[in-house]
């Protein structure tokens, strides 16, 4: 029987914590948005419930404790209107790009091909919310994390 390295049930872990972050938090910012964005988060959120349930699956299967939600969370941004209810979707999408970047080295392909079609579907969202593209490849991952450092 083939072992499952504690770093990929941690990695796990984390994203299911974002994405439990962000289905908190795209039911905040959908209050305050209308007609197409309103929409749009709402199609987010269902996509974001998909992926929290396949990451309990996950853990489930490896005999793991997923991590259950809280039954409320401090938000990044103060959603007050359209405009800082965009903010937010960016500021959960770079969270959720950024705890998936910890399965990105799992042993098991599928997992690696799951956590990189969430963190390009996340990055694709946090453009479309902020309006451009972030000032970091991967927001929210320390640059001298990344070896060897771009420039070098």
């Amino acid at each position: 029987m083939r072992r499952t390295p504690q770093s990929t049930i941690e990695g796990l872990q984390a994203a299911l914590a974002a994405e439990h972050a962000a289905i908190y938090g795209y039911g905040v910012a959908g209050g305050r948005l209308r007609g197409a964005q309103q929409q749009a988060a709402q199609d987010i959120w269902t996509s974001h419930r998909a992926r929290r349930d396949k990451l309990i699956g996950f853990l489930s299967a490896l005999g793991a404790q997923p991590v259950p939600a809280a039954a409320a969370y401090k938000l990044p941004v103060p959603v007050t209107s359209a405009r800082t209810a965009a903010q937010l979707g960016a500021v959960l999408e770079d969270g959720v790009l950024t705890a998936y970047l910890g399965l990105a080295g799992a042993d098991d392909p599928k997992l690696r091909r799951f956590a990189a079609l969430a963190m390009q579907e996340a990055m694709t969202r946090g453009v479309r919310w902020r309006g451009s593209a972030p000032a970091a490849a991967f927001p929210g991952m320390a640059t001298n994390s990344l070896q060897p450092r771009p420039g070098q």
